[in-house]
């Protein structure tokens, strides 16, 4: 057995029977795990270098709007031609859509001619539209004239231009096929005019490809994993006013309020949060199965604007929210069942929210404490996702390298041009990854570090508590949760540091690994037989249990080190070994109360997940400008955040049980198996008759 560490505070009786002056809270103790405090200010100092990469390199404009054929953003005002408001990419020649799409064609639809536009044309009812390039050179239009004039100045053409026209050169070029706007590009639907069409050949036109294949190849190109995964990205930029909303502010005030009634009505809140748990996980579901279109008609779509009824586009963003649907269901099911499991365990739940709630009620300055680590994160979120948006969009407008013949009339030389064959596109390098990668590991890092900060800090003044018999005295500090906040800023960082990479560490690796496990199933590499699916099922459980293991004993070693202020492996050792010897007299009562607090923690980031819902339904995210692809990762975003901030506050009523039982182990330990500052509710609700008896003597 090691030897006592002491009570925490004032004087107090060692082992042996002598009585002692001061506590371990405010003597002996030094700086520890300083290294790894340097290498956190270190990473920082990273962190922000690669986000001033981001801010200088990046445009989230990139993730929503396309490029013309000059290699300028749709919507840039700073453009040549200005094209504010001109966000909608749309392809002038047909027949090079056309040909993009066959199978074995060497041309891309990167390469295709293209322009940006205010809307989409449509063909005429009776006449031929013309779309015309922008104005330049002897076209004396200015752009809003242009715009005005439905993009058409073909009666200003010569006879020479006319003729290139025909030829599909331009610079005006026919509206045969219909076009709707979906995600800000104009998708061609294989239902060409037969008016325009007649039109078209009257004048002398040459033949214009109508097969299904036009319509195949802007739909490819638009559903192409790094569109939708742009698309996703600035979902999130586009919804910001929910992140902050349902994200932030909702959060805090719902925490706030459980805390409360933890404190004053800490009986039927286990039940309270188990019944709104199971509502919550319903309610989320139904919208899910609402927006995957499998209940009512307010399916998500990818059509922006009005549009024809009789014209349907899906989108990859359907396949993934119908696939979190069923997720979701399958969770749901489990939910609900464990719940009625752990019906009988409640009362046993109350017993041990019991101890946490007179603590707060007699250290109250717990209850506003994580507004400051709250404050902070908040700050660093708003820069962390605003860097991770111009990381995504940092990518380099880089003209492509083609072998393609194709010519175009250029106004400004008034000849036709075969050189500019070439489109643009966006060109993301590899250390681009590795940034994006790095700003997300730091990100994760960041979160766990000061979700550490918070939980030490607690535990500190809960300590503070123990070790005073749970009395008000004054040998405790006037404010032990700035005391507590002193110690940590002073001697701890480090080691606080140190806990919050390893969880990151485990947590990146079990990442990667399960990156690498996708890639082998889409390749066909892993074995879909019983052998191979057991295998696959065994080594993510084991990765999930030693990432709950590291976390649990990193809660605890925050525990011991706000107490003892050992360096962070000696005081997990502490931990571990002070949980071992006392497992059969804790674990009964803390495990069910950690899952009532965990079940509350997520009745939380549900709750942030519906209102997200609810505020993503309005008209202002679901057509014009702020449309988004799908509500799908802002959601989901929101039940994160959510899930932060809960894990924040609740750490009140958590790091508080834990203390308390942790000291009461110590202190029994230190006192061969009678604990001396053991508050009567605290042996009450670990069933130690005896000490009991003792007290009441």
């Amino acid at each position: 057995m090691r030897g006592p560490l002491g009570a925490v505070i004032g004087r107090y009786p060692s082992s042996d029977g002598t009585t002692e002056i001061g506590g371990i809270i405010r003597h002996n103790r030094k700086c520890r795990d300083i290294v790894f405090l340097v290498i956190f200010i270190a990473f920082w100092v990273a962190m922000i270098v690669n986000s001033s990469f981001g801010f200088n390199q990046g445009n989230p404009l990139r993730l929503t709007y396309g490029l013309d054929y000059k290699g300028n953003l749709c919507g840039d005002k700073h453009a040549h031609p200005g094209l504010r408001k001109l966000e909608l990419k749309y392809w002038l020649n047909p027949n090079q859509v056309y040909q993009s799409g066959v199978k074995d064609s060497q041309f891309k639809l990167s390469n295709a001619r293209s322009i940006c536009l205010w809307d989409c044309p449509t063909p005429s009812e009776d006449s031929l539209n013309w779309v015309c390039d922008y104005p330049e050179g002897d076209i004396r239009l200015s752009m809003r004239d242009w715009i005005n004039r439905n993009y058409d100045y073909y009666e200003f053409l010569t006879p020479e231009m006319r003729n290139t026209s025909l030829q599909l050169q331009g610079p005006c070029y026919p509206v045969i096929f219909p076009s709707v706007n979906v995600y800000w590009s104009c998708q061609f639907i294989a239902r060409a005019s037969n008016i325009s069409l007649r039109h078209w050949q009257q004048m002398g036109g040459v033949n214009i490809n109508e097969d299904m294949v036009i319509d195949k190849s802007i739909h490819r190109s638009i559903n192409s994993r790094s569109s939708v995964l742009k698309r996703y990205m600035a979902d999130i930029g586009k919804s910001w006013p929910v992140l902050i909303v349902c994200g932030g502010m909702l959060p805090l005030f719902l925490s706030v309020i459980w805390l409360l009634m933890i404190r004053h009505f800490v009986s039927a809140m286990p039940w309270i949060t188990v019944a709104l748990f199971n509502i919550l996980i319903i309610t989320v579901t139904m919208f899910y199965y609402l927006k995957a279109g499998w209940i009512g008609n307010d399916a998500i779509s990818p059509i922006i604007g009005e549009h024809d009824p009789y014209i349907n586009v899906f989108g990859r963003e359907l396949h993934h929210l119908r696939a979190v649907a069923i997720l979701m269901t399958f969770v749901m099911v489990v939910s609900i069942l464990t719940s009625i499991a752990i019906v009988r365990r409640i009362l046993m739940a109350t017993s041990v929210l019991k101890v946490a709630a007179k603590v707060i009620g007699e250290v109250q300055a717990l209850i506003i404490f994580p507004i400051i680590p709250y404050a902070i994160l908040a700050i660093f979120y708003m820069f962390w996702i605003s860097a991770a948006l111009h990381l995504f969009s940092s990518g380099q407008v880089v003209k492509n390298n083609c072998n393609t013949n194709c010519c175009a009339y250029d106004l400004v030389v008034k000849k036709v041009n075969c050189d500019g064959c070439c489109g643009y596109s966006i060109h993301y390098t590899p250390h681009i990854a590795v940034a994006i990668f790095f700003h997300l590991f730091g990100g994760y890092w960041a979160t766990q570090f000061f979700i550490a900060c918070s939980s030490t800090v607690i535990a500190g003044s809960v300590a503070s508590y123990y070790w005073a018999r749970g009395e008000t005295s004054p040998e405790i500090p006037f404010l032990p949760v700035f005391a507590s906040m002193k110690r940590l800023i002073r001697y701890n960082l480090g080691s606080v540091a140190l806990g919050s990479l390893v969880v990151s560490f485990v947590e990146s690796i079990r990442f990667i690994l399960e990156s690498i496990r996708r890639k082998l199933k889409v390749a066909g590499v892993t074995s879909d037989g019983w052998f191979g699916k057991i295998g696959n099922h065994t080594s993510q459980g084991c990765l999930r249990c030693v990432e709950w293991t590291i976390k649990s004993v990193n809660r605890n070693a925050y525990i011991m080190i706000a107490i003892t202020g050992k360096s962070f492996f000696k005081a997990s050792e502490i931990a571990t070994e002070l949980i071992m010897n006392n497992i059969l007299r804790i674990g009964k009562v803390n495990v069910i109360g950690d899952v009532i607090l965990f079940l509350g923690k997520l009745c939380v980031s549900l709750s942030s997940a519906v209102f997200g819902f609810l505020m993503l339904d309005t008209y202002k995210y679901r057509a014009a400008h702020n449309k988004i692809s799908s509500p799908l990762l802002p959601v989901l975003i929101c039940w994160a955040l959510g899930y932060v901030v809960a894990t924040l506050f609740f750490a009140v009523v958590e790091m508080s049980i834990d203390t308390i039982i942790l000291s009461f182990c110590q202190d029994s330990e230190e006192h061969q198996g009678t604990a001396q500052y053991a508050p009567p509710l605290l042996i009450e609700t670990l069933g130690d008759q005896n000490e009991m008896q003792r007290l009441t003597q």
